[in-house]
């Protein structure tokens, strides 16, 4: 059994598509990855997964359960937790407030959660106390990651992982995905660093125009020449 399935999916914002006919899916313990340029609808695709876009045709599953029309607080209950891109944390709060907000919905106790985020990300208990919008742009992605991870979800949906980070804070952030991944957690990942994200996703999806254009594992899109030249940059 899949543990997400994006099946034909049609999809925008207003009443413009953005998707069209986009399919997809993730297996348990899964990496995906998916690139492509900008404005392929690669963010659109997450987000429709998600609940935060309405889609208009087509259906997404997720351990076989029909999610299409569920709200993003339903979906989360579930077991998806979603790290966008930009504004992924709360800024006036500490590093420590931040990681238990994201345990919110849990009546359990959570410390272990909590130890076992602050055992991936050192840095973050280090800085515990401090504000996070005080912290590096590496720091505050730690941060958002470890929130999301307070629910132990089974699959993560990280949006631009390494947007605007330091080479440092990208081999880091990238080292941890793999780590989380480790632990059980499928990653349905979005990313412009094509090239590396290629070399440890199991599979990945190339789109264009909010179409499905190639699919394969990581390393036969790599070496896949028209892709090169299209996609990654020769």
């Amino acid at each position: 059994m899949s543990l997400l399935v994006v099946e034909d999916i049609y999809g925008g914002y207003g009443g413009a598509d953005i998707l069209h006919g986009v399919s997809m899916h993730v297996e348990p313990e899964e990496i995906v990855s998916i690139i492509g340029p900008n404005g392929a609808g690669k963010s659109t695709v997450m987000k429709g997964v998600f609940g935060l876009l309405k889609i208009r045709q087509g259906r997404v599953l997720f351990k076989n359960e029909e999610i299409t029309k569920l709200r993003p607080d339903q979906v989360v209950h579930l077991g998806i937790c979603y790290v966008p891109q930009e504004f992924n944390v709360f800024p006036s709060l500490t590093v420590h407030e931040n990681l238990e907000m994201g345990a919110f919905i849990r009546k359990d106790n959570y410390s272990d959660q909590l130890d076992h985020v602050y055992e991936l990300f050192p840095p973050l208990k280090d800085k515990r106390g401090q504000s996070a919008g005080h912290l590096s742009g590496g720091q505050r992605q730690m941060v958002a990651i470890g929130r999301a991870l307070m629910l132990n979800p089974s699959l993560l949906l990280l949006d631009e992982p390494s947007a605007g980070l330091s080479p440092l804070f990208i081999e880091q952030i990238f080292e941890r995905i793999q780590e989380i991944n480790k632990t059980g957690v499928g990653i349905l990942m979005v990313e412009q660093n094509a090239k590396k994200a290629l070399t440890f996703s199991d599979r990945g999806y190339i789109l264009s125009m909010g179409s499905n254009r190639f699919e394969d594992t990581g390393q036969n899109l790599l070496n896949n020449r028209e892709v090169a030249e299209m996609f990654l940059g020769g």
